[in-house]
């Protein structure tokens, strides 16, 4: 590796899509246990106040905005991280979602999941590695989703995109097994981080309510639990118990049920 890299610091942790939401906590929450972090976000969406409040914890921060889904930006940015610092922990947050008619969603929603859910996910992980091998431990967490464990009919690629993060990070988990590198994926359920999920959370009554979980919740038992190498991460009581009874349903019958929900859901936005 090129030796131009911060010599000081005991290794650097990179949050993507880190400006906001999860993202943002955990960027505060490595910041609070002493933890540098280099911080990903798209342009005008406030990481450089992020950035600050993570040193005002009294570690290093630096941040670069770009878009991930752009993958000439992305492979830049990985190689000047990797020129520059010493990475000891990875993030992939960033992530996008949504309900939609597969027939009536644009070419550009579609692609733009596909981009940064899997793709984005993917090459990080992948032009980061070499930096990570070069510890006596580093760790990955790639951030999926309870919803990676039902195909949903009206939101489709989501599910799907999820699932790919979800065998992706089990796959190489066990490919670096016998490396410095613990790769763990955190199955997440809903969380109010922007004020339409909050409204969509509302919308699905008691259900929404038993399952949601804070961001600084997560963001704090997904980190306890990479550091202690757990390979698959469910973040709150109610979604480990949603994640148990979900391995007794035949998926015929959750897919069918979550598509019905999310039809519903769809009618009463006048989409249907």
């Amino acid at each position: 590796m090129d030796m131009e890299r911060n010599p000081g610091s005991a290794g650097y942790a990179i949050v993507t899509g880190a400006s906001s939401g999860l993202g943002k906590r955990f960027a505060l929450e490595l910041a609070s246990r002493g933890i540098d972090t280099i911080l990903i976000s798209l342009p005008g969406e406030g990481i450089m106040d992020v950035c600050a409040s993570c040193r005002a914890k009294g570690t290093d921060s630096v941040f670069y905005e770009i878009d991930l889904t752009d993958m000439k930006q992305l492979k830049d940015t990985a190689a000047d991280i990797n020129r520059r610092y010493r990475v000891r922990i990875l993030i992939n947050n960033a992530g996008i979602g949504g309900s939609n008619i597969f027939e009536k969603a644009s070419a550009g929603y579609v692609d733009a999941i596909i981009r940064l859910n899997v793709g984005a996910t993917t090459m990080m992980t992948h032009e980061i590695l070499p930096n990570l091998l070069d510890n006596s431990r580093a760790f990955i967490l790639n951030i999926s989703s309870l919803a990676s464990l039902t195909p949903t009919g009206f939101k489709t690629v989501y599910p799907a995109s999820k699932c790919f993060v979800r065998y992706f990070s089990t796959g190489l988990r066990y490919e670096l097994k016998d490396t410095p590198v613990s790769v763990s994926v955190a199955l997440l359920g809903p969380m109010p981080t922007r004020p339409e999920i909050s409204e969509r959370i509302k919308s699905q009554g008691l259900t929404g309510r038993f399952l949601t979980i804070t961001p600084e919740s997560a963001a704090k038992e997904c980190l306890d639990k990479m550091f202690k190498g757990k390979g698959t991460i469910v973040a709150g009581w109610t979604n480990k118990v949603s994640h148990f009874l979900l391995k007794f349903i035949p998926e015929d019958l959750r897919a069918s049920v979550m598509t019905r929900r999310m039809r519903n859901e769809l009618r009463c936005q006048g989409l249907v």
